[in-house]
């Protein structure tokens, strides 16, 4: 299910402040995500993938990181430039978000149906007894058994997998128009891994909840996803529907991800790896910020840097310029051919 987008993100720039100077995190990244549509934003660690969706919530450490310049639209409403109030309003209403450890965002001190209650509280005008049978339905909505008792356990209490399943109730507590889930797997073993993400995929079917599910795990872009973005050193580098992706990646960086997925076919003796690291923010100034790492490197990937090129499927678009080589090379040889027929 796919409508009009409900988040826009235009030439978003995110920078950190320090005593070194600006470290630009995000660099001009341009995305959308449409009504009940789940988007897979993937990269390494460091990439920018989760400085965005802090800039999305408005939740970028005050005085340390700014939004330098670039529109966020949510539903048409430019939020880059709202007030804190109207903020806090819409943050946690009609954008949630789930982060990777849950005990970071539980507080241990109160108890869970407290801290439920109180977010309902907050942003509806239910009473206290109505917030706690709403809470409790959320509860059981999101498969957790004995949720009257849970409501009174604190989160130490719980198992990871209950935490994640608890924070996942209180993200969509209000029926937000936008999940944003920032690693919510990571810490968990296989098994609950996949009864989270299935709970998701129900959760989006259910109630038509756009998400925007930040990843470095390609399994679950492939098993929940509709349409993939591919960050690198704070770019865009390839974007497209998960299918054409998989099947036809374009850019060098993306062809490496995959090809580093381990295959429990057993084909590969050893899996591939990237070679290199991410570079700091900041600390490549021209060229390709893939370039020093990509064996298809060639003169121009260090001296001009690529834009987002259409490569005519799908809304399929990749940063670099082995594309429009090519796309050069295809016209040459049609070229030749026509002058021989």
């Amino acid at each position: 299910m796919s409508g009009d987008p409900v988040l826009e993100v235009k030439g978003l720039k995110t920078s950190f402040f320090t005593d070194d100077g600006e470290i630009p995190a995000v660099d001009d990244i341009s995305f959308y995500i449409n009504e009940g549509e789940i988007l897979g934003v993937v990269g390494e660690s460091g990439c920018g993938k989760s400085v965005t969706s802090l800039s999305i919530m408005g939740l970028l450490p005050k005085g340390i990181g700014k939004i330098v310049s670039g529109d966020i639209l949510f539903k048409g409403e430019n939020i880059v430039h709202v007030t804190e109030k109207r903020m806090k309003e819409i943050r946690g209403n009609e954008i949630a978000m789930i982060f990777q450890e849950p005990m970071t965002s539980l507080n241990p001190l109160f108890t869970i149906g407290n801290q439920l209650v109180e977010a309902i509280r907050i942003h509806t005008d239910m009473n206290k007894k109505q917030a706690r049978v709403r809470a409790v339905e959320m509860l059981k909505l999101v498969g957790l058994p004995r949720a009257e008792e849970i409501m009174e356990e604190y989160p130490h209490q719980l198992s990871g997998g209950m935490r994640q399943r608890v924070m996942i109730a209180m993200a969509m507590v209000c029926n937000p128009s936008l999940l944003i889930a920032d690693e919510p797997t990571t810490a968990l073993d296989v098994t609950i891994q996949a009864q989270i993400l299935a709970l998701m995929k129900e959760l989006n079917r259910q109630f038509g909840t756009a998400i925007m599910m930040i990843t470095h795990d390609l399994g679950v872009v492939a098993e929940v996803c509709q349409r993939v973005i591919v960050m690198y050193s704070g770019n865009i580098v390839e974007e497209g529907d998960v299918r054409t992706i998989f099947k036809h990646p374009k850019h060098p960086y993306t062809v490496g991800l995959i090809q580093s997925v381990p295959d429990i076919r057993g084909k590969k003796e050893r899996l591939y790896s990237i070679p290199g690291s991410v570079p700091k923010p900041g600390s490549i100034q021209q060229g390709c910020r893939f370039a020093a790492r990509c064996e298809h490197a060639f003169e121009r990937c260090f001296r001009e840097t690529p834009s987002l090129y259409e490569t005519g499927k799908n809304g399929h678009r990749v940063r670099c310029f082995l594309q429009l080589r090519e796309e050069e090379q295809n016209r040459g040889r049609t070229a030749v051919t026509s002058e021989r027929t």
